[in-house]
């Protein structure tokens, strides 16, 4: 599996790169927001809520098969599960509703949490079990503050941790920089430009933090 992140929430995720690989895409992105748009071939594109910072389905080429609610779905070898939830601490009133995507691939299970807002109720956690790597927005302003997001990562208990939806050079969307959540989750991260890893490679004992670069140049 390789993960590439293009900045905010939205992931390139495929078995191999090449025109015959399977590709999915999570929550891309408008112009607005500063960087550059995602322009690329997918199978399947995943929308966690209706902003444009998050829901722009038209900029994905290949005429992919779109989810953005809830339900069980599965596309060639995919299997992804949308999860109820909501974008603010307050069942939804600030900011409304959120989908959380659990998305089997290549032996591996990931859980995208879009723009989460609270920590997770049991029912919220029983469908999120066995996920091995887990994509979690650490940016705190709109989602989860710092604290919280740590509650929900000891809550989830990944193998790997990727964090998201956090400030970088360019992006116009207000949201704070990852350096207190790395500081306060205490686990040296390791930098890649992209996360290779197969199923037997997912670290066996110690959680990881893995630090993307954003392929927004």
């Amino acid at each position: 599996m390789i993960i590439t992140w293009h900045g905010h929430s939205c992931f390139k995720i495929q078995d191999k790169i090449g025109s015959d690989g399977i590709a999915i895409v999570t929550d891309p992105f408008d112009k607005s927001i500063g960087l550059k748009v995602p322009n690329f071939e997918a199978d399947v594109v995943t929308v966690s809520h209706d902003h444009h910072d998050h829901n722009n389905i038209k900029t994905i080429r290949g005429n992919p098969f779109v989810i953005n609610s809830p339900g069980e779905y599965g596309v060639k070898n995919i299997i992804i599960k949308g999860i109820d939830s909501f974008h603010d601490n307050k069942n939804g009133a600030e900011r409304g509703k959120n989908v959380i995507y659990k998305i089997t691939f290549d032996n591996i299970t990931i859980a995208h949490l879009g723009d989460l807002g609270h920590v997770l109720d049991d029912k919220e956690l029983e469908k999120l079990a066995g996920s091995d790597i887990l994509l979690i927005p650490v940016g705190e302003v709109y989602t989860l503050d710092v604290s919280k997001a740590i509650e929900v990562i000891s809550q989830i208990e990944p193998k790997i941790v990727i964090p998201m939806h956090y400030k970088i050079s360019g992006l116009k969307v207000n949201v704070n920089s990852a350096d207190k959540f790395i500081k306060e989750l205490g686990i040296k991260p390791t930098n890649e430009d992209k996360l290779k890893i197969n199923k037997k490679d997912l670290p066996q004992e110690d959680m990881e933090l893995v630090v993307l670069v954003a392929q927004n140049a």
